[in-house]
């Protein structure tokens, strides 16, 4: 039952007579109280939940490295995929914080070294 319908039972119950108004107002509270804990926990099943960095050889395929990173350590994670990656000109990891603050999920970032033989995948999940 959705919480228009519940509200609206509530008040039916206390023209009714069924209930008193103050009952009703408690009812009505709790019902609130519901819906924004429902909310809430709707959201942040939404939310990422990691930044997981995979370090792999090109040659092989091999997984060097895989390191899934809690997203409330975000800033050490970009740092760390920063550390096994390549020398990379041109990518502004602030702008890869922003994306990530606005919802951007899957892989974000994808680099080959040729000169170590890796490539180095960020994800968020």
């Amino acid at each position: 039952m959705s919480t228009t319908e519940e509200r609206i039972k509530i008040l039916n119950m206390i023209a009714e007579g069924k209930i008193s108004a103050e009952e009703g107002a408690q009812l009505l509270k709790a019902l609130q109280n519901a819906s924004s804990k429902a909310q809430a926990t709707a959201r942040a099943a939404d939310e990422p939940r990691y930044l997981r960095v995979r370090v792999t050889s090109i040659g092989t395929g091999q997984v060097k490295a895989n390191i899934n990173i809690p997203m409330s350590l975000i800033n050490v994670g970009l740092r760390m995929g920063a550390r096994f990656a390549p020398d990379l000109e041109g990518l502004d990891f602030e702008e890869v914080m922003e994306a990530i603050r606005h919802g951007q999920r899957g892989k974000i970032i994808d680099v080959e070294d040729e000169e170590d033989g890796e490539r180095v995948e960020i994800f968020v999940e």
